[in-house]
Order: structure tokens, then C-alpha cells, then sequence
């Protein structure tokens, strides 16, 4: 009897660390990182959103612009379909295909394989921003504002829930 209560009671606590880390999982937040040479350090939600849809060619300082991401049917991309793109991810790699047509020497938005790709290839173009989790920056670019927040500050758009 005593050891059916132990393993019930390591079955309730399993459970619960269970759902910490679905909640961890699904509270991440996504950070705007840029490439060190561009002069900007903020950036409205609506602009953002113009950015990720390749609707803007370039930035203030005459920099073409380059949108890196990960894959959005990736489903650590679910927040960035919801909170930017507020389009399925088919509408998504739609948008993507139109935002790059005849656009091979510059594409608008370039799509690689993880967070790390992302900061790579952000480090390396002028000009170039890109949305990764908040433990995949490094020193080598600049965390955005967006929408006047930095990441993990209250009220920050790419909160995850």
C-alpha cells in the first residue's frame, strides 16, 4: 500500500513538471536581432509586420532589407503566424514566394533551418533582421525594440502564451 502511494505521489509530480515545461515551451518569447551595422534599435509592430511580408525594400539609411526565418510550418514558428503574419503558413510561404519573385540577387526573406542559422546569416548581411527565440542571441547583433519593449519586458507584442 505505502509503495502505491510513492508512486502515485512520483506520477502527480511528473505530471507537474510535465506541464512546466509545455508552459516554458509554449511561453517563449521571439526576439527581433539585427545586423550590427544597421543604425535602427526600434521598431513598430506594423512595421514589422511590412518587414516579414517583404513589403519594404529598404531601410532609412538606403540598406536593402533582408528578413531571415525560420521555415514558418516549423511549430516553434505558431507565434510569428499569429502575432505578425496573422495568416496560416501556407499563406505564409505564399507571401514568402511573391515577397522574393524576380528577386534572386536580393531575396526579401530568406529561409533557413534553426535559430543559430538565423543569427548567423543576420551577422553576416547589412540590412538584415530576423525573429529567433530569446536564448538563441549572441553578441555578434542587436536585440530590437518592438513596439517600445525589448524582449521579456511587460507588454512586449512577441510574448508567447
Amino acid at each position: 500500500m505505502h509503495s502505491r502511494r510513492l508512486l502515485s505521489a512520483a506520477l502527480v509530480m511528473l505530471g507537474w513538471v510535465m506541464l512546466g515545461w509545455t508552459a516554458l515551451a509554449q511561453g517563449k518569447d521571439l526576439a527581433l536581432i539585427s545586423n550590427k551595422s544597421n543604425e535602427m534599435v526600434a521598431i513598430t509592430l506594423p512595421e514589422l509586420v511590412k518587414v516579414c511580408k517583404g513589403q519594404v525594400s529598404r531601410w532609412s539609411d538606403g540598406k536593402p532589407v533582408s528578413f531571415i526565418t525560420r521555415d514558418p510550418a516549423a511549430p516553434e514558428m505558431k507565434l510569428l503566424l499569429e502575432k505578425v503574419y496573422g495568416m496560416s503558413k501556407d499563406e505564409v510561404k505564399a507571401t514568402i514566394a511573391s515577397a522574393n519573385h524576380g528577386r534572386a540577387d536580393h531575396p526579401a526573406i530568406v529561409v533557413v533551418e534553426s535559430d543559430e542559422a538565423v543569427v548567423k546569416k543576420v551577422e553576416s548581411i547589412p540590412g538584415a533582421v530576423g525573429l529567433v527565440d530569446v536564448y538563441s542571441i549572441s553578441g555578434g547583433v542587436t536585440v530590437l525594440k518592438v513596439g517600445g519593449k525589448l524582449p521579456l519586458e511587460p507588454g512586449y507584442p512577441l510574448h508567447g502564451n
